[in-house]
């Protein structure tokens, strides 16, 4: 709700947004409607347009990342950030920060088996290790936990995380391995320790803890949070419930979950889901499948800050491959799936109106 522009309401003709001009008797009902105590509704004032930065590499196609692609089409700004800006403490300029479907653990997405001799890989590879060596890392695991912590540092400080896919999973895994080396030879020249396992730092995570490490390089998969190759869910019946909050106390995570339907469409990524078992008693699940034991929709707070971790890589692709094209956000202008990840855009732009007393 806004005062009448005329411009305004031009734009939303163009874009082909709906729009309903109100007179001034019918909006003070619907400001009693919403203080009724009853009402699982709120008012939330949109303080400010958020200072957002995507975290992807150069030379990434806009498909390979459904936020950069939703972003895109909902016209919504945003500046595209790497090592480097993250490296000399630039995170301060915005207030949200989306992570690509990113491995922070140094092992090339674990894509070695089936890519090794691809030529995107080899370049992968390539200008990791130059990062790395630009930075001063040995390694390319020691680049990216360094990464890790400078993102941890800027939640703490108030900044809003968003990730998908194998940015959630990996992100943690390399904050609990600070202390250890979980890379083998054919990702850093050495081999993993033997003692890893053990010597994974649970207290150094967001949202993980008791995970697994899946030892073999050659294994598509980083740990037992994802659940994707063991889920025996079928395509049909593959959905998720979003929980319902209170507007009035719990506006967070309602305004991350508002929907027009609480049953969203799975779909598959290299992390798809999180073992609800793995997740902190911390860990705020907004969406799951609990017939399967598997959580898709988890937010927590971290000093001032706070992160939202959502499974699955492309809401509108059920099984997205790699050199699969791009999904055409215009055939799927209502998607419930794509809704949830523009909320958390949202939601630094809002501000809880306070309460009259």
């Amino acid at each position: 709700m806004t005062d009448h522009y005329l411009e305004l309401e031009k734009e939303c003709k163009i874009r082909n947004v709906s729009y309903e001009v109100i007179p001034e008797a019918k909006y003070t009902l619907i400001l009693t409607q919403i203080s009724d105590p009853d009402a699982n509704m709120d008012i939330v004032q949109l303080d400010k347009v958020p200072k957002i930065g995507v975290y992807t590499p150069d030379g990434k196609q806009p498909w390979d990342d459904a936020v950069t692609m939703v972003l895109d089409y909902a016209e919504i700004p945003f500046d595209k950030v790497y090592d480097d800006e993250v490296l000399e403490d630039k995170l301060v300029q915005y207030d949200w920060l989306h992570l690509h479907h990113e491995d922070f653990t140094g092992q090339y997405g674990k894509f070695y088996q089936s890519f090794r001799n691809a030529p995107w890989y080899k370049e992968d590879v390539r200008l990791k290790e130059a990062m790395a060596k630009k930075h001063g890392f040995a390694k390319v695991s020691q680049l990216k936990l360094a990464v890790a912590k400078k993102i941890k540092d800027f939640v703490i400080g108030g900044g809003f995380l968003f990730a998908m896919c194998s940015a959630t999973d990996s992100y943690d895994i390399a904050l609990a391995a600070e202390n250890t080396d979980i890379c083998e030879h054919m990702y850093d020249g050495d081999a993993a320790d033997k003692s890893a396992q053990q010597r994974l730092d649970f207290n150094k995570t967001l949202a993980f803890k008791n995970f697994q490490l899946k030892k073999n390089p050659l294994e598509y998969e980083f740990s037992d949070i994802d659940m994707t190759q063991t889920r025996r869910v079928p395509f049909k019946s593959d959905y998720f419930q979003l929980f319902t909050f209170s507007a009035k106390f719990d506006p967070v995570p309602s305004m991350l979950t508002q929907n027009h339907t609480t049953t969203i469409k799975g779909f598959m990524g290299q992390t798809t889901t999180f073992k609800s078992s793995t997740l902190k008693s911390s860990v705020l699940v907004m969406g799951d499948n609990k017939s399967v034991g598997e959580a898709r929709y988890i937010h927590g707070e971290l000093g001032k800050g706070t992160w939202t971790f959502y499974g699955g890589h492309d809401p509108e692709d059920y099984q997205h491959q790699v050199g699969d094209p791009p999904t055409e956000l215009e055939v799927h202008p209502k998607s419930p799936g794509y809704r949830l990840i523009l909320n958390n855009v949202l939601f630094p732009a809002a501000k809880k109106k306070p309460q009259k007393t």
